[in-house]
């Protein structure tokens, strides 16, 4: 099974993805219904997740109801317990980038949401946008969720100043990204264009860079207060393995 989903997503173009797994979703949720791993952003259990990765798999990550991974499950814990942003009596305005199958439902019909999805290519984009260039006018939103978008981007400076600009003051952005904590600096090599070879060295054949521990200190030269949230740590250790989290994962809240 992982050579399969490893073949599908280094072949198949992440906007097809999205429109099969509407289609592949119950049957999976089906096939591996159990007790072992529950997914906490619908309650339901399975006796095991679904691998994922581009290049290496990562076995019991993917799961098969929401197709949340790792990082959505622990975004998710962190809304929901440490923020008001499924019960806030203000009407908040998110904008939320590249939003992901496990949200982007949920999201929507919350009334206390005003919410706006963008990309550039993502079927479920409301405004297709190019981060570095948002069509949105300055303090606009109190929040944004941009998560595993930033190591797609060539300038990510310009992309994050875009992000700040749009953020209204007292807002918090929540830039998830894949980092390698033991790393102290980012790395980045335009040099290396074959695909494959990129996957090797980046993780996934379109990613940019590999960043390190100096991405908290890149938000902050920008301009944004950054907490970096080391959530698993606050939740119980069987939690952690039944929720199938990352831990250690660090998530950047950064405020304006």
């Amino acid at each position: 099974m992982k050579k399969l989903f490893k073949l599908i997503l280094n072949t198949i173009p992440r906007p097809i993805l999205i429109r099969m797994s509407y289609v592949a979703r119950p049957v999976l949720a089906l096939a591996l219904k159990g007790d072992k791993f529950t997914d906490p952003i619908d309650g339901k259990s399975f006796k095991s997740f679904l691998p994922y990765g581009y290049e290496k798999q990562r076995a019991n990550v993917l799961s098969p109801s929401t197709l949340s991974l790792e990082r959505h499950r622990l975004l998710w814990l962190y809304l929901k317990n440490e923020t008001d942003f499924f019960n806030t009596t203000e009407k908040k305005k998110v904008l939320h980038f590249a939003p992901e199958q496990a949200f982007y439902k949920l999201f929507r019909k919350q009334k206390n949401l005003d919410y706006t999805t963008t990309d550039l290519f993502s079927p479920l984009a409301d405004v297709k946008a190019d981060i570095c260039d948002l069509p949105f006018k300055d303090n606009s939103y109190h929040i944004i969720l941009c998560n595993h978008v930033l190591e797609h981007i060539p300038d990510d400076t310009k992309a994050m100043q875009e992000l700040f600009r749009v953020l209204k003051p007292g807002g918090m952005a929540i830039l998830q990204i894949p980092q390698e904590l033991a790393r102290a600096t980012t790395f980045a090599d335009d040099s290396i264009t074959d695909q494959k070879e990129r996957a090797k060295i980046f993780g996934q054949y379109d990613h940019v860079r590999i960043y390190g521990r100096d991405y908290f200190d890149k938000l902050r030269s920008i301009g944004f207060t950054v907490v970096e949230e080391d959530y698993t740590n606050k939740i119980a250790p069987e939690l952690v393995e039944k929720y199938c989290l990352a831990k250690g994962e660090i998530i950047p809240v950064c405020f304006k």
